[in-house]
């Protein structure tokens, strides 16, 4: 019996078969062909019309042709006449007379035979797969065609008819005169039909998209479906899979390779190459690639990737391509090749792309799914692609194209160079413990001095950052006495990256900077200039030198030739003294400038203080969002940050946004007792003390201030630029009634300001004095902070003057005006924004204290109004509180919305409202454009809004015009 789901959409094809037989039964008979690609439903649509015919009366004779007897004379008629007892007489009949024909006389004799069972009863001949049939049954049954229009004979066969790569024989029609033809060519299920037999055999809801997932898998083919659907019933999977390992028995696999079978031995090895490399990615497998990887003709492929389209075994993608209609068909297309086959495919893909000069990642895509090539043009290509993508930052494509490199011949001297991005990459992206084999084994081999020393830095680096700095020590020197004698550039670029990577060990730090010096004061030749910058670094956060003589200095080392190795050291060193000596333009500058020099897929020192620079300066700004949101801190797989300095601003920004709870999970999450000892760690130590204060633990605080103090001068760093410790640790002191020590520890950090002397530190260091000396002299202190920080914060409008300092001045050792400090950029919100707050909220609890509540309210509001404007919830509360202490009321100054813009902002949001780009604002107003991003960000968090474009309707107050 014949499947009726097979038959959906046949029902005009079965009238015209019932036609034609009762045509026949009349006694004129007809040849019927139904033709139509493999799969759709011919034989079902045979084994239909025969039963018909036997229903109606009519003798069946049946013939299934096949492949193996191709070669076997009349196999086919034989067949058809083989059940009749006549049969075995004409089969036994004695040879043909010498010089007839080959089967001409045994021809005659089978034909008569025929008639004879048509003169008993009208016949069927159902012939499936006529194209099949061998020559000598094909050529019998044209001669029978030109006869049976005059006999009760109804001959029904089925062909093939299906573009395939090898052009198909003539049909079997193709001599015949048309009138005594009918073909109909049988098209596969429309996707309303399809869904229709896969909602018949599926039990209960199911859901729009899986009935999607299955037709495009079954390609409107019955015999795909149908194999599919048998896979599918003992399974209740809501989603269609991609890999026929995960059906069940596997019909679908099955039908899938006897579909390749019957398309011929080219046909399937386009498939399968096409297959291979449509899996490769969209828009891989053109024509002319395809016709080159299956070694095929490209008209023919052209024509069969059309005509495999309009079957619906193909579909186009979204920009035309195309592909297989669904992962699962693919996959089993591939599933009846061998490996080897398929990687071969690959190969010959490979070459074929790199011939045609395709871009290197296509051609190493092909080569990551290929065996090893043995030949230097897949190493070439490998090595390219993975250059491409390290330079793209997309780790995870260099990694496997060094990887794949690895199995290709490479010179030794390039070994080195492709095991050192290796195992820099396997480091940062898979495991640290995974790169360090990778980039001992480079360290070992004889490549050039360039790349061993590159080799030895990342090394180092890696050793470093798990904690072990005099191993990596260890490494770069051992390379610098055996192996640089005779290269005294890349020997100071050892000695350079030493120094560097000591940071992450106290004494081992101590230990390198003491010969660094020494060798500096010898001969400063062999310092260079990167070790020269370094020694800068050191000297500003040792307390040895003012900002204006470390600018000055590094400046200087900045505009000397420096070897291209050694220049990866200056940008980030300058970048960090310049960030401390409160020229943030300038620091951002050159972390830009070292960043845009650094090959993020290898290991050096550099990259990671570079990146601690570039979140330094956002936490020097107050820029707390712009902190959070650090790549470094908002990790891009969601992951916590794994540097202490990130989680240590994170927390510290958390905590002056209000959000403590958010900032305590943080800074319970991060491991401290597995963390490096690292000058990373002193500046978590503060932050958590920043949190502890926040949280009303004093004591607590204290404790993490003083081990974050006690740490760095263990590593010679006194200076108050580093980590504020020691004002913090005095605002402990002074909470916990310890008013003399907060005292000692406030008069050695202004005097320690006073070396490096910007209005930051300066101004920090007196208004903690300030607090903590009180009284008169103690408000003579406050009132020189806030003008010292004045001049280098940016200053919101007042309506009045700055008050003058109080005429009692008691002499405290400062100068009078505070002259000589380095001036500071331009670029807002400035250094001192955040030390201004905290200033004007001392002088405000001053001035209360000493009855002057005027002047005590303007500084309070203008702090708070400040801190408004940072998004310093922390700073503002404080403000706040001071006012309400002061007895003020509750300020009435606008915080939120529009009356809270200055009006430098409302200035600046109307021209942006206008379109006007930043650029454009600030050459108008001959601004700094950070100083216009920093207006805009300020204008937004007011506004409550987050796009340029909503602007115009937030500017506007509600039911108004303009105001």
């Amino acid at each position: 019996m014949c499947a009726p789901d097979r038959l959906l959409e046949r029902r005009e094809t079965l009238e015209l078969l019932a036609a034609e037989a009762a045509r026949a039964r009349t006694g004129s008979g007809r040849l019927i062909v139904l033709r139509g690609a493999t799969g759709t439903g011919r034989t079902a649509l045979l084994e239909a019309a025969a039963e018909q015919a036997a229903a109606r009366g009519m003798r069946v004779l049946r013939a299934r042709c096949s492949p193996e007897h191709t070669a076997i004379p009349l196999d086919t008629v034989y067949q058809l006449l083989a059940h009749a007892p006549e049969f075995g007489a004409v089969a036994g009949e004695s040879p043909d007379p010498p010089g007839t024909p080959p089967h001409r006389g045994r021809s005659a004799r089978l034909w008569r035979l025929l008639r004879s069972y048509a003169d008993e009863t009208p016949l069927l001949i159902a012939v499936d797969d006529a194209h099949l049939a061998d020559t000598a049954s094909r050529r019998w049954l044209v001669e029978a065609v030109r006869w049976i229009d005059r006999l009760p004979v109804l001959l029904v066969v089925t062909e093939r008819s299906q573009y395939d790569i090898d052009p198909p024989a003539d049909g079997l029609a193709h001599a015949l005169s048309s009138a005594l033809v009918h073909t109909r060519t049988l098209a596969p299920l429309s996707p309303d039909s399809a869904a229709e037999l896969i909602r018949s055999v599926r039990a209960g809801d199911t859901a729009p998209e899986w009935v999607a997932d299955c037709v495009r898998a079954g390609a409107g083919n019955p015999l795909l479906l149908s194999a599919l659907l048998d896979d599918l019933r003992s399974t209740d999977q809501d989603t269609l899979p991609d890999t026929c390992a995960a059906l069940y028995p596997g019909s679908y696999a099955a039908a899938v390779s006897w579909w390749l079978d019957s398309a011929g031995p080219a046909t399937s090895e386009v498939a399968r190459a096409f297959a291979a490399l449509d899996e490769v990615g969209p828009g891989t497998a053109d024509a002319d690639l395809l016709a080159r990887t299956a070694g095929a003709d490209s008209g023919r492929v052209t024509g069969w990737l059309t005509a495999m389209t309009r079957l619906g075994l193909l579909h186009p993608d979204a920009e035309g391509r195309p592909r297989y209609a669904h992962p699962l068909l693919r996959d089993a297309v591939l599933g009846g090749w061998t490996s080897t086959a398929r990687q071969r495919a690959h190969r010959r893909a490979a070459e074929a792309m790199l011939r045609r000069g395709d871009h290197a990642e296509a051609v190493a895509g092909q080569l990551l799914r290929a065996g090893p090539v043995g030949d230097t043009w897949a190493t070439a290509a490998l090595l390219d692609a993975a250059d491409l993508a390290a330079r793209d930052d997309r780790s995870d494509d260099a990694l496997a194209y060094l990887r794949r490199a690895l199995d290709e011949p490479i010179p030794p001297a390039r070994r080195t160079a492709v095991l050192t991005e290796l195992g820099s990459l396997e480091y940062a992206t898979v495991r640290s413990t995974a790169g360090i084999p990778r980039l001992a084994e480079a360290m070992r081999l004889p490549g050039p001095p360039r790349d061993r020393v590159r080799a030895a830095v990342a090394l180092g680096t890696a050793l470093a950052r798990r904690g072990d700095a005099r191993a990596a020590i260890d490494v770069l020197r051992g390379l610098r006495d055996e192996h640089l004698t005779g290269h005294p550039d890349l020997a100071r670029t050892a000695q350079t990256a030493s120094a560097l990577l000591s940071d992450h060990d106290q004494g081992v730090r101590q230990e390198v900077y003491r010969r660094l010096r020494e060798t500096a004061e010898r001969s400063p030749d062999l310092v260079g200039t990167a070790g020269q910058a370094l020694l800068v670094r050191y000297e500003s956060t040792a307390g040895l030198t003012s900002a204006e003589s470390a600018m000055d200095r590094v400046r200087a080392l900045l505009a000397q030739p420096a070897d291209p190795l050694e220049e990866a050291f200056l940008p980030g060193t300058a970048a960090a003294v310049a960030q401390w000596a409160d020229q943030l333009d300038e620091a951002e500058r050159l972390v830009r400038r070292g960043l845009a020099g650094q090959r993020t897929s290898l290991l050096h020192p550099m990259h990671t203080a570079l990146l601690n620079v570039r979140i330094d300066l956002a936490a020097a700004r107050g820029a707390y969002d712009e902190v959070l949101a650090d790549p470094e801190v908002r990790r891009p797989d969601g992951s916590p940050p794994t540097s202490a300095n990130a989680v240590a601003h994170a927390v510290v920004a958390l905590v002056e946004t209000g959000r403590t709870e958010e900032a305590a999970r943080l800074a319970e999450g991060f491991d401290l007792q597995n963390a490096p000892d690292s000058w990373e760690l002193n500046r978590f130590l503060y932050a958590r003390g920043v949190l502890h204060t926040a949280l009303g633990d004093p004591a607590a605080a204290l404790d993490d201030f003083l081990e974050c103090g006690r740490r760095q001068s263990a590593r010679d760093v006194v200076s108050p630029v580093v980590t504020p410790w020691r004002t913090a640790a005095a605002a402990c002191q002074l909470a916990l009634g310890r008013p003399r020590e907060a005292l000692a520890l406030a008069e050695e950090d202004l005097r320690l300001a006073r070396v490096w002397n910007t209005p930051r530190v300066l101004g920090r260091a007196l208004h903690t004095l300030a607090t903590a000396t009180g009284g008169r002299r103690g408000l003579h202190l406050a009132d020189r902070a806030v003008r010292v920080l004045h001049q280098d914060a940016h200053t919101l409008p007042r309506t009045e003057e700055p008050p003058p300092p109080s005429r009692a001045e008691p002499h405290d050792g400062t100068t009078g005006d505070d002259t000589g400090m380095l001036s500071a950029d331009t670029g807002m919100p400035g250094a001192a924004e955040t030390e201004l707050i905290a200033a004007l909220t001392a002088q405000g609890r001053l001035l209360t204290a000493a009855g002057e509540r005027a002047r005590a309210r303007d500084a309070l509001r203008e702090a708070a109004a400040r801190a408004e404007r940072l998004g310093a919830v922390r700073a503002r509360a404080e403000a706040e509180e001071a006012l309400r202490e002061g007895g003020a009321r509750r300020t009435t100054t606008a915080l939120t919305g529009p009356d809270a813009l200055t009006a430098g902002e409302r200035r600046i949001a109307e021209l942006a409202a206008q379109s006007r780009t930043n650029t454009e604002i600030a050459e108008l107003l001959h601004l700094a454009r950070r100083t216009v991003e920093t207006h805009l960000t300020s204008t937004y968090r007011k506004l409550g809004i987050r796009r340029r474009a909503e602007l115009s309707a937030a500017l506007t107050p509600p039911g108004g015009g303009d105001r």
